[in-house]
């Protein structure tokens, strides 16, 4: 995986439309809960609340944009992280928590929803809490760097290079 000054338009372009669809679907859960009792029970898992067809599609559609974003990534490499020492450690394994809780949620949402196996349904509901934290943290950095350090790494992530 190579260095390079900036991201690629594909990279932003998938980065905000992840974040976008993250977001969706973590304010368009409520209601899956129930959605999901009712279709193990055997009846219409749609309810006047939600669709949660639409919950569901869109983790799938976060899904398969993860794993292409992991093959982007590989193709075009990423631009150094930012600072040194600590910081860049820290950075360093935000980004994989980051990854990794972009790949479990939504393959354990599958894994409950498809397969109707309850056991994992609070398992995807703990770790999905637990991405919006650390994305939220992730985007606090970030605007961290803008705003006070002005080192324009919120900029890599706006303009492709």
């Amino acid at each position: 995986m190579g260095e390079r000054e900036g991201y690629s338009g594909a990279q932003i372009a998938l980065h905000w439309s992840i974040a976008g669809l993250i977001l969706f679907n973590y304010l368009y859960s409520d209601g899956m809960g129930r959605a999901f009792d009712a279709s193990l029970e055997g009846g219409s898992p749609v309810n006047p609340e939600i669709n949660p067809s639409i919950h569901v599609w869109v983790g799938v559609a976060v899904l398969v944009l993860v794993l292409l974003r992991f093959l982007v990534r590989a193709r075009s490499g990423v631009p150094a992280a930012a600072g040194a020492g600590a910081m860049r450690h820290a950075a360093h394994w935000g980004h994989r928590l980051l990854y990794a809780l972009m790949v479990l949620v939504p393959a354990l949402g599958a894994v409950t929803w498809f397969g109707g196996i309850e056991a994992t349904a609070d398992l995807h509901s703990l770790l999905a809490n637990a991405l919006m934290i650390v994305a939220g943290g992730h985007a606090a950095i970030a605007l961290f760097h803008h705003f006070v350090l002005r080192d324009r790494v919120i900029v890599r992530m706006l303009r492709a290079r």
